[in-house]
């Protein structure tokens, strides 16, 4: 499993009467008694893309998510700190959104693809170093207004499983107790977990991260990509197994993690699960021949124009692939992909991540998690269907009366 971590500018769009018509949907969601999260990790590097795909926090509308997660910050000598240069800038910025949106919650992010678990070393290897952790973070939190921390941790291996916990744990239990001796509201703890069954079993003692949490984000995502060998297409997020799924891709959708999850004992209200706001791409070596899911490919898909990464388009940038393309869904799998020339891209639209929305909803989890709100068309310029499209629909979604369908959930 993979998250992308690349950089990536644009010169964001005045908002003007959009804040009317986003905050009066907000009211009438949170009039409506509707329960679920709406989680939106934002990325520190995607100030560094050009153009368009340029975002800073000024840019996020602050009625759209219910939860807002800044990624991420670093650990040096043991203790948190910034990443970027500019974090403490936009640590501000990405705070103040709460002045327009009293409801929202923000949190910070430690961790991420390229730290890894590395960077948690060696500050997770004695209670000593953990306690020098956990007594910077409260602090840091509280001195830059976030509401709570999120654990990026991708992934814990076996013999790490003890680690992961002791610093959960350890982390929750400092939160309860500055809780109760400030009197301030408890800062919130989550954690970002894996979809794959096998990582799910070798990094995590279950039933006692359901303890300690607030919430898990699911990665839900990256089910395939180019890193894959042998190397064929198929769809990052597909909801549902596939009907070429043989062995160990039979785990590789959100329906089963989903429910191995809820199996092993973390409750559905709890799981937040994970909805991309990107697709993973391949070149294919003879796109005369075959170019459906399952296909041979030689490499990942050509970067994107503005995230500048190869095998991943923003939705932004899926919408300009799209034009001239051939676009056909997977039925089973509830999703969609394009060809166009030797590029082959697996994505979500609008259609999809309603339909996804609707199984959790069936499911009943806790809500949707998207990675991320910088990578949706968040100008309305490439898919022309507004500002925010997907994150859009999710959230419209999420408020709706139960549309009725069927759930295969078994657990």
């Amino acid at each position: 499993m993979k998250r992308t971590e690349k950089a990536g500018e644009l010169g964001v769009p005045a908002m003007g009467q959009k804040f009317l018509s986003w905050g009066f949907v907000a009211l009438v969601l949170l009039q409506g008694g509707s329960a679920y999260k709406l989680v939106c990790y934002f990325t520190n590097w995607a100030q560094y893309r050009a153009g368009l795909g340029y975002f800073i926090p000024d840019a996020i509308e602050p009625h759209l998510c219910t939860h807002l997660i800044y990624s991420f910050a670093n650990i040096s000598n043991n203790m948190i700190t910034t990443m970027e240069w500019n974090d403490a800038t936009l640590y501000h910025t990405f705070n103040d959104l709460k002045k327009r949106n009293p409801n929202l919650k923000t949190l910070l992010s430690i961790g991420g693809f390229k730290f890894g678990s590395k960077g948690f070393h060696p500050m997770v290897e004695s209670s000593e170093s953990r306690s020098t952790f956990i007594n910077s973070v409260i602090p840091f939190l509280r001195q830059y207004s976030f509401d709570g921390l999120d654990i990026d941790w991708i992934y814990p291996q076996m013999n790490e499983k003890p680690f992961f916990a002791s610093l959960i744990h350890e982390l929750a239990v400092a939160f309860q107790e500055e809780s109760k001796n400030s009197r301030k509201e408890k800062l919130l703890l989550s954690a970002a977990v894996a979809s794959g069954r096998q990582i799910i079993d070798n990094s995590y003692e279950i039933k006692d991260l359901e303890r300690d949490v607030d919430f898990i984000n699911l990665l839900t995502f990256d089910f395939h990509g180019s890193w894959e060998n042998p190397l064929v297409t198929g769809h990052n997020s597909p909801l549902k197994k596939g009907s070429q799924d043989q062995r160990n891709s039979n785990y590789y959708n959100v329906e089963y993690a989903v429910n191995y999850w809820k199996n092993q004992g973390m409750p559905g209200k709890k799981i937040i699960m994970g909805i991309p706001m990107y697709g993973r791409s391949f070149t294919l070596p003879n796109p005369a021949s075959n170019t459906g899911v399952g296909a041979p490919a030689k490499g990942p898909g050509t970067p994107g124009q503005f995230t500048a990464e190869g095998g991943f388009l923003a939705y932004y940038e899926v919408c300009q692939f799209l034009q001239g393309a051939t676009i056909k869904k997977i039925p089973e799998q509830q999703v969609s992909y394009a060809v166009k020339g030797n590029q082959w891209v697996g994505f979500d639209d609008i259609e999809s991540v309603e339909t996804k929305v609707q199984y959790l909803k069936n499911s009943e989890l806790g809500g949707a998690m998207i990675w991320s709100i910088d990578l949706d068309d968040f100008t309305g310029e490439f898919c022309k269907k507004g500002p925010f499209p997907l994150l859009q629909a999710i959230k419209k979604t999420l408020g709706s009366a139960n549309k009725g369908v069927r759930s295969t959930h078994q657990g």
